[in-house]
């Protein structure tokens, strides 16, 4: 896969990049953003993933959720992918949470979006490998996060692969989205009628019947004007049945924003870094 470098600057004694690459996973030209420590310069770091939520672009979070200089301290990198594959090529719907902005991390095996929407693959597997094949990240030690639509994402990778990523975190994560129109709809779209699909899509599911192997730190606001999409109290009570051991915090008066997310991003960026380094 080549790799084009968009742009590069300096941001807190390391690099802000962003770069783009043809993508055998979705068909199409992706782009990412990647911020490398100034320890990089001298040997791998350990690097977090955010996923970013519905209508981003790799862009939002990389100048919104205030990451870096908190990855700068820990000395991990930090990766903002795109939310779906672009082009003219590519399926579109004229809602703003189907198709391109919003691949919700899946393979899709329905048309017309089977062709490119396949992040789930582009996410777990292709950006990993291309990454470290070009830039001195850890695969080693890799952490995940992300905001809405990317926090169910971090939560259903990290729980269905916990040997990849040894740490995960949530900012108002769409929860139970098999019982959401944030989810029903976009299964149905993606994967088809057959509910039996949806299930490994889902984090309270599969919190219910499998959980995750280390502690897991989720941030919702109660102030959220999404809280009825989002069932944040889904995944609360699975993760009181399991028993599963991490921090579930809401925060007084908090809604959907990117204040709430660089609120609380110091905390989630120390949190990773303590498992990673």
């Amino acid at each position: 896969m080549s790799l084009e470098t968009i742009a590069e600057n300096r941001c807190f004694g390391g690099t802000q990049g962003v770069y783009r690459h043809n993508s055998r996973a979705t068909g199409t030209d992706m782009t990412f953003g990647l911020f490398l420590p100034q320890e990089a310069q001298h040997g791998r770091v350990p690097v977090l993933w955010y996923l970013s939520g519905l209508t981003c672009t790799h862009e939002n979070a990389m100048t919104k959720a205030a990451a870096q200089e908190w990855c700068a301290e820990a000395g991990i990198a930090i990766v903002f992918p795109d939310t779906s594959p672009r082009g003219d090529a590519v399926a579109d719907d004229d809602a703003y949470d189907l198709g391109k902005g919003a691949g919700f991390y899946v393979n899709a095996t329905q048309d017309p979006w089977k062709p490119h929407f396949q992040m789930w693959h582009h996410v777990v597997h292709e950006l990993p490998e291309l990454i470290s094949d070009n830039f001195a990240i850890d695969r080693e030690a890799m952490g995940i996060t992300g905001h809405s639509m990317g926090g169910h994402g971090a939560l259903t990778i990290a729980m269905t692969h916990p040997d990849r990523y040894k740490s995960v975190s949530a900012f108002a994560p769409i929860a139970n989205p098999s019982e959401s129109d944030w989810g029903r709809k976009q299964f149905s779209a993606y994967l088809g009628d057959d509910k039996a699909a949806w299930r490994s899509h889902d984090s309270t599911v599969l919190m219910t019947e499998r959980g995750y192997p280390g502690e897991v730190l989720i941030d919702q606001g109660s102030g959220d004007q999404f809280l009825d999409l989002l069932k944040p109290e889904a995944l609360a009570h699975a993760m009181m049945a399991r028993r599963q051991p991490g921090h579930f915090r809401m925060q007084p008066g908090y809604d959907h924003s990117y204040f709430f997310i660089q609120t609380f991003m110091a905390d989630h960026v120390m949190w990773h870094a303590e498992r990673l380094l």
